[in-house]
């Protein structure tokens, strides 16, 4: 037989504990926090707003104000929209730079015109390896801006690879200033499928808006043709029209209207490297000897280049006790 219920008096559904109401009641929040809740409620949701708003307005707002360029010839660019100050830019003397003299002179050249106001193009330095392609973008920059009033001055933005796709924005906060730059980019490549290549592309040449005026690029790369050999024949074998497929991407390296090639040096240019290093820093040594050992470290690292000249002067110059500041 079913078991019946207890009923409340009224016999309206069972019968609800006596504390039951207690413990229900303790929970309601009193009258004055009830009446609190809504405004503190609406003060926080005030406090949240202004700092999302202030964070949006420090966001709009570029990292570097037109007048903060006289603060230094060279900056470096962060993909957030921030410019640092470089206030002594890592490079050596123009003269320095041996092997290199019809490079050298036609980058002198085309950014003597560029400072000047006159039409010159953006520049591609490739070929081998430490043969002083960016040494000698920062020499050529130097060496332009030594006979120049502070007004007049080149400014030199160097941009990492990694952030090529920033490029348009970097490109936006320097159209409106009165100063002109080059943006350098240093052992610029592609590889895989990386299509960052294409912000280069458009900021170059093909965009509405264009390469500003008062901007010119120059990059360095080991590759002729800024892709691993690799890369372009995979385009070639995969494509519907092999043609096409690398044209799209060989394209790049064609919008630099400077193709300024660098190939190993011979042994008499890598000699003359070290020996004009020796003069410059008072490194005092036999000639004879110089030469054998200057071989005899460039042998060790299978090479004969600008770096590896630089790094035996180094060598010799601690073993020596001789600190690397020009006489």
């Amino acid at each position: 037989m079913p078991r019946n219920h207890s009923k409340s008096p009224a016999g309206k559904g069972p019968r609800t504990p006596a504390n039951k109401p207690a413990r229900v009641a303790a929970k309601r929040p009193t009258a004055a926090v009830a009446k609190a809740g809504p405004d503190l409620a609406q003060e926080r949701i005030v406090r949240a707003l202004e700092t999302i708003a202030a964070h949006l307005s420090a966001q709009g707002k570029p990292a570097t104000e037109a007048e903060s360029f006289e603060r230094a010839d060279a900056y470096v660019w962060h993909p957030d929209g921030r410019l640092s100050a470089v206030p002594l830019v890592s490079r050596v003397e123009l003269f320095l730079l041996k092997g290199v003299d019809r490079m050298r002179d036609i980058l002198m050249e085309n950014t003597e015109r560029f400072a000047n106001g006159l039409p010159a193009n953006n520049a591609l330095l490739w070929g081998a390896r430490g043969m002083g392609k960016s040494s000698l973008v920062k020499a050529a920059h130097a060496s332009i801006n030594g006979t120049r009033k502070p007004a007049d001055k080149l400014k030199l933005i160097e941009i990492h690879r990694e952030d090529i796709e920033s490029l348009p924005a970097l490109m936006e906060q320097l159209r409106a200033s009165a100063f002109r730059f080059i943006v350098f980019c240093d052992d610029l490549s592609f590889d895989g499928n990386d299509a960052s290549y294409k912000s280069l592309k458009a900021v170059l040449e093909g965009g509405i808006e264009g390469r500003p005026e008062n901007v010119i690029l120059y990059a360095t790369s080991n590759r002729r043709h800024l892709l691993a050999r690799e890369m372009i024949e995979n385009e070639r074998s995969t494509a519907i029209n092999p043609g096409e497929a690398v044209e799209e991407k060989v394209s790049l390296s064609d919008r630099f209207g400077l193709w300024l090639g660098f190939h190993r040096c011979s042994q008499d240019e890598y000699l003359a490297m070290v020996r004009g290093y020796c003069s410059h820093f008072g490194i005092r040594i036999d000639d004879e000897a110089l030469e054998r050992e200057a071989l005899e470290w460039s042998t060790t690292r299978g090479s004969r280049s600008g770096r590896v000249a630089w790094q035996f002067v180094q060598e010799l110059a601690g073993r020596l006790g001789v600190k690397l500041t020009a006489n």
